[in-house]
């Protein structure tokens, strides 16, 4: 491994991106509103995601990561403190998507940042470290948000991911440096589209059928163990913090695995068999309301996302140097569609069925998504 590439580490502002249904009860009372109006809500950054990761994808394939990470996330960090004053909730989800839509350069960002500077038998653990930034903000969200909209409400809340967006940026601008010319510079652009590949379209449909239990344990977690459990929203939170640091672990280990066999697509599958089983005992636990239920929430917090890594790490792959930002773009443009579908009908569900309903959802996604990992034909990758 590069020296010099440890040190390059891509900007992310999750924070402000995903982290907002930790608070989801604190929306509903300072709105007003329904669970599933509340869902969309917090998941409204995921608006602007989608219509803006392909353009982010595109202007780093031509001008680099550095340029795109300072100016997009700065910009977020702009829009998170302007929604702090805002009170009514159309316009809180209008600038949340333009927040959304800027922040969302360091998703593509910090994929190109992975691939440009480590070669295949490093990628896994980089990209294992990269997604690590993801889970702990996520930890650290956990743990400080709720106290924060408990003692200064949602606009705290704002305030705080406009600041952590803030540093990121700066970070970035500052200390993010180009690859060396040699390493950027190798491996081919495959001709014409990478899209001929039928593999590159199984790994985004993989990915789009993982959202459902990712966006359903991510997004009405909290509000299960409050509503169902009797859970203070602050404890549940916390639960969540635990879960992501040790998702932080796995996820390294994963990208780990992934290295020492040089395959991303059978770790994947093996993942996924293991989510059924997680994802089956979670919607047994809410459904009869036992210790399952719990136990099970915190499991699969840290197990939906475990494979998320390996799906993208390996359509950057199939991509090409020459196609990486668009290709990444498209996948998690694929990703945030799925999310904000589900979402909402999901919200629907939990509050008309049951909380078990939902889970029960995204466990048929990811049954239906084991025959669709592209497992056939894959080849150790730099061994």
């Amino acid at each position: 491994m590069d020296a010099g590439a440890g040190r390059q580490r891509p900007c992310q502002c999750h924070l402000g991106l995903f982290a907002l249904p930790l608070v989801m009860p604190e929306i509903v009372r300072h709105f007003g509103v329904s669970l599933p109006v509340a869902g969309i809500m917090a998941n409204a950054p995921a608006f602007g995601i989608l219509f803006a990761l392909v353009a982010w994808g595109a202007l780093a394939d031509r001008h680099g990561e550095r340029l795109i990470l300072g100016i997009g996330v700065g910009l977020a960090a702009v829009l998170f403190a302007a929604v702090a004053f805002v009170d009514r909730a159309w316009a809180v989800v209008v600038l949340l998507a333009l927040a959304g839509a800027a922040g969302s350069a360091a998703m593509v960002g910090g994929g190109r940042i992975v691939l440009r500077w480590f070669q295949p038998p490093e990628r896994g653990v980089a990209m294992g470290l990269r997604q690590v930034s993801f889970t702990l903000g996520m930890a650290v969200g956990a743990f400080t948000l709720p106290p924060v909209a408990r003692a200064y409400g949602l606009p705290g809340v704002l305030l705080v991911c406009a600041g952590t967006s803030l540093l990121a940026a700066v970070l970035a601008a500052i200390f993010l440096a180009e690859p060396p010319h040699e390493l950027a510079g190798r491996g081919t652009a495959p001709a014409g589209s990478p899209y001929r590949q039928p593999a590159l379209w199984r790994v985004h449909a993989t990915s789009a059928l993982h959202v459902v239990p990712q966006i359903v344990v991510s997004t009405y977690g909290v509000s299960c163990l409050v509503e169902l459990y009797g859970w203070d929203g602050v404890a549940a939170g916390q639960l969540f913090g635990v879960a992501a640091i040790g998702g932080a672990a796995l996820r390294v280990a994963v990208g780990r695995w992934s290295d020492r066999t040089g395959l991303r697509m059978r770790p994947l599958l093996l993942i996924t068999l293991a989510n059924v089983g997680v994802l089956a005992l979670l919607a047994g636990g809410t459904l009869t309301r036992t210790w399952l239920g719990p136990a099970m929430l915190a499991l699969a917090a840290l197990m939906t996302v475990a494979g998320n890594g390996l799906a993208y790490l390996a359509a950057g792959e199939l991509a090409g140097p020459a196609w990486a930002g668009r290709v990444l773009g498209t996948h998690n443009t694929i990703q945030n569609s799925v999310s904000l579908v589900a979402t909402p009908l999901a919200g629907v569900l939990m509050e008309s069925v049951g909380f078990w309903a939902g889970f029960a959802a995204g466990l048929a996604c990811t049954l239906l998504s084991v025959p669709v990992v592209p497992v056939r034909g894959e080849r150790p990758k730099g061994l």
